[in-house]
């Protein structure tokens, strides 16, 4: 895990909370806009790896951008949300620090709203593997601009986990990796007296407060809203996606070179001479 999130029996439990909230994440959290998933993508389609994919919040706007993408998520019930939206996506539970693909199998590996959680250490090597010569790595993640008064008393009272971007660092500090590019991108997201109780529910905060402890959260996320909303036209959160991304570092051999050691399962990359499909399935 980043600095910040030191790996303990908590932070794992907030890690894996999520599962619990699936629903409520999907209607309650915000997309990501085009530019952005375009940058972290790069150009042109392209074999997309995306870890810890969630709900496809992201995923959805990869594959409308004509990237092949396969998707890993380690909590079940999050992935069962993404693949009844975006069924044309391979998708399978698995962890950042297990990935089941081959190595030099992707272009990019992209990481959305969860960076944080992972064991660098286990997860950056395993990122730099899969990844083709020339491929990189591409973070990314939505915060509330608290900039604006309203906005930044509203993160008083869901919390501010996410508007902390420092676990990027560890791209900085890794010698698997080049110059890490930085980027961002505004845009809004409309939200109602029933989407920002999806919002508060989404949190791993919230999924791990007793029964009382909710109620009243909710209660509060409430009062905030008919203070500020507008009834049924809604109002506007403003968001700043912070995107980052490096190139790997040229490596001479695959890291996995023990002719003993079983292939990881995973996408095998075409040269597009003998099939028309860039990848075959990893289910």
């Amino acid at each position: 895990m980043s600095d910040e999130l030191p790996e303990t029996p908590a932070t794992v439990d907030r890690a894996r909370s999520f599962g619990a909230v699936a629903e409520a994440y999907d209607r309650g959290r915000p997309g990501y806009p085009a530019d952005a998933a375009a940058w972290l993508a790069g150009g042109e389609a392209k074999v997309v790896l995306e870890l810890a994919a969630g709900t496809g919040k992201l995923t959805r706007e990869l594959v409308d951008q004509g990237h092949a993408v396969f998707a890993t998520e380690p909590d079940e019930a999050m992935l069962a949300v993404l693949r009844e939206h975006v069924p044309e996506v391979s998708a399978k539970v698995a962890t950042a620090e297990e990935i089941p693909a081959n190595d030099r199998s992707v272009d990019v590996v992209v990481v959305a709203q969860a960076f944080h959680w992972f064991d660098h250490e286990r997860a950056l090597p395993e990122i730099a593997r899969v990844l083709k010569p020339g491929g990189h790595v591409a973070l990314v993640w939505n915060s509330r601009d608290e900039r604006i008064p309203w906005v930044r008393r509203m993160g008083a009272i869901l919390g501010r986990q996410d508007l902390d971007t420092s676990s990027a660092e560890a791209l900085v500090h890794s010698d698997l990796f080049g110059f890490m590019e930085e980027a961002s991108f505004k845009h809004w997201q409309e939200i109602d007296r029933e989407s920002i109780l999806d919002m508060a529910r989404s949190r791993s905060s919230f999924a791990l407060m007793d029964a009382d402890e909710r109620e009243q959260h909710l209660a509060d996320v409430l009062a905030f809203y008919d203070e500020y909303g507008r009834g049924m036209d809604g109002m506007q959160v403003p968001y700043v996606t912070r995107c980052y991304r490096a190139v790997v570092t040229d490596r001479d051999e695959p890291t996995t070179s023990d002719p003993d050691e079983p292939s990881h399962e995973g996408p095998v990359v075409s040269d597009g001479t003998d099939t028309d499909m860039l990848l075959i399935d990893f289910r």
